[in-house]
């Protein structure tokens, strides 16, 4: 069983930072696909950035590239989601996800996971 809790969400101006993190606990390996996902009200989960386990390729969505960065820390056993440059349109709630496979893309088919934190929430003002 896997266990996704993440943390660092808050509320920031257009243009500033925040990090993501997700504790990853439980059983996950290199056939395993760790991703950022967000959900904005009214509208449907999607992709953000994803990292296959074990330090494997990233993508991005195209909206996040270039501003958003993917990383898994061994030590502390989180996903990281360093976003910068930060836009009205990233409000949302972030979710990190896990699924089993070798291909991993950020605009996979949330429904595809089967492993979900609670969220936190992304609020980016003027």
């Amino acid at each position: 069983q896997v266990q996704l809790v993440e943390s660092g969400g808050g509320s920031v101006q257009a243009g500033g930072s925040l990090r993501l993190s997700c504790v990853v606990s439980g059983y996950i390996s290199k056939d395993h696909c760790m991703t950022w996902f967000r959900q904005a009200p009214g509208k449907g989960r999607e992709g953000v950035a994803t990292i296959r386990y074990g330090g494997g390729a990233t993508s991005y969505a195209d909206s996040v590239k270039g501003r958003f960065t993917v990383s898994q820390d061994n030590v502390r056993n989180t996903l990281d989601l360093q976003m910068s440059s930060l836009k009205l349109e990233d409000t949302a709630m972030y979710y990190c996800g896990v699924r089993r496979g070798y291909l991993c893309t950020a605009v996979d088919d949330a429904t595809t996971y089967g492993y979900w934190g609670r969220g936190t929430q992304v609020s980016v003002s003027s």
